[in-house]
């Protein structure tokens, strides 16, 4: 069953069923399977397959999902149901052009996400180019305990909500790095918490390397976070790799203290 099935919340009597399922069907498409059968949607929402028919094609008569005969994928009129959310937020607008400046000066891809959940979810990205398996964008979602931006917004919480989400998350090894074991995580928030900044090499994916800093409030609560996404090899190739590192370090914790700045002065 996929995490968009098992994290539905408990059923109450104000509940609806059939509106759950269908988001969930719709969760079920993302950037490692846009495209999937029948048979695939249905094993990855824990539905029927006539359940999963059902849904789909619903869906595909209101214009959400298309399909030639075999396979489904989403369109884009998806975009209009987080349309709303991302247009209230001022993070988007605010960072952009940050996230643009850092990105020109760097050379590489920048980008800055919120904690939704147990995943961190995209919700402002210039990218240089494509350094993983899968394109990242607005709206793209990634296991928060894997990636240097859920690191710092996960070291942000407040201890209660850190042992609500560490009792519920499956800690799996997407790559021989990742952190596997809720000790070594909780070690590692405290780290992230204390410096104010997390690395990440080769936790997410193979050859990806990124260095995150938190955003926040006029209150000071960690609200976003950003980052900078670097490819290893280009790491490892510099003259000096720490002392390159460290200068990336110091120009995203810049970028996330000019934004936090423009937060607090919005609000």
């Amino acid at each position: 069953m996929s995490n968009a099935a098992s994290a539905a919340p408990q059923a109450s009597d104000q509940y609806v069923q059939s509106l759950a399922r269908g988001l969930a069907v719709i969760r079920a498409f993302d950037a490692a399977n846009p495209l999937m059968t029948l048979s695939e949607v249905a094993a990855r929402t824990g539905l029927t397959r006539a359940t999963a028919r059902r849904f789909l094609h619903t869906l595909v008569e209101l214009g959400y999902v298309r399909t030639d005969g075999k396979t489904f994928a989403l369109t884009a009129l998806v975009l209009q149901l987080g349309y709303s959310y991302l247009s209230a937020l001022s993070l988007p607008q605010l960072a952009q052009p940050h996230l643009e400046e850092l990105s020109h000066k760097l050379g590489e891809s920048t980008s800055a996400a919120v904690l939704d959940g147990a995943d961190i979810f995209y919700v402002a990205r210039v990218a240089t180019r494509r350094i993983m398996t899968v394109g990242i964008t607005v709206g793209t979602r990634f296991p928060a305990y894997a990636t240097s931006m859920g690191r710092v917004l996960l070291a942000g919480l407040p201890d209660a909500k850190l042992r609500e989400y560490l009792d519920a998350v499956e800690l799996k090894a997407l790559t021989p790095r990742t952190i596997g074991t809720r000790d070594a995580l909780l070690a590692e928030l405290e780290k992230v918490r204390e410096q104010g900044w997390c690395l990440l090499d080769q936790e997410l994916e193979l050859g990806l390397m990124s260095i995150a800093a938190p955003v926040r409030n006029a209150a000071g609560k960690v609200v976003a976070a950003v980052n900078v996404s670097l490819q290893a090899q280009n790491v490892a190739a510099q003259a000096d790799p720490e002392a390159y590192l460290d200068s990336v370090r110091k120009e995203i914790l810049r970028t996330a203290e000019l934004i936090s700045a423009d937060i607090s002065a919005k609000h």
